[in-house]
């Protein structure tokens, strides 16, 4: 009677190990999506910053058309954090292929601008941060990967529907528009 005490004893010690042990690699794995997408807000930011100073490098030569471009980059830009969506990131990045195209208009009919070493820095800038945003969604999306891929497979897969873990989305590719035109 006390080896079969025992055994059960030993089972159960084993299975609250393995599902303890689970449950940390999901946490750990969970927390590299929610890194990664604290990342992409950084960019994000940081792009942002860098178009609104390209805004007011256009204000010397498109005063009036740029005021409704800069209300606009005001008032829909929000902050991406650890909890945004990958709708949220897209979004954002809408607001911001909207005003690039814009700019990229008024790049067209004000040749100075585009001559403009300031204007030309400050948009290198833009494309950097659009740089390191690619390459923030590339992290993201390989945690994501990771993460899903994880939850999914048995029996990783009972322990995480128990702890209410639920597959993450993938961050699609936004049309950012051609930044090209506007060199």
């Amino acid at each position: 009677m006390s080896s079969t005490f025992i055994a059960i004893f030993v089972l159960v010690v084993a299975a609250v190990v393995w599902v303890v042990s689970t449950q940390r690699k999901l946490v750990v794995l969970d927390e590299n999506v929610s890194s990664a997408m604290s990342q992409i807000g950084v960019q994000l930011s940081s792009r942002l910053d860098a178009l609104t100073a390209l805004l007011d490098l256009t204000k010397n030569c498109a005063g009036h058309e740029v005021e409704p471009l800069m209300e606009t980059v005001k008032s829909k830009r929000s902050t991406i954090t650890a909890t945004s969506t990958p709708e949220d990131v897209l979004r954002q990045e809408e607001v911001i292929a909207e005003v690039l195209r814009k700019i990229s208009t008024m790049a067209e009919r004000f040749p100075e601008l585009k001559s403009n070493p300031s204007y030309l820095r400050t948009l290198n800038a833009v494309d950097t941060f659009d740089n390191m945003v690619r390459t923030s969604r590339l992290i993201y999306n390989d945690s994501v990967a990771k993460f899903n891929r994880e939850i999914r497979m048995f029996p990783t897969s009972a322990v995480a529907g128990m702890l209410g873990f639920r597959q993450r989305e993938y961050l699609v590719e936004a049309d950012k528009g051609d930044m090209s035109a506007m060199k």
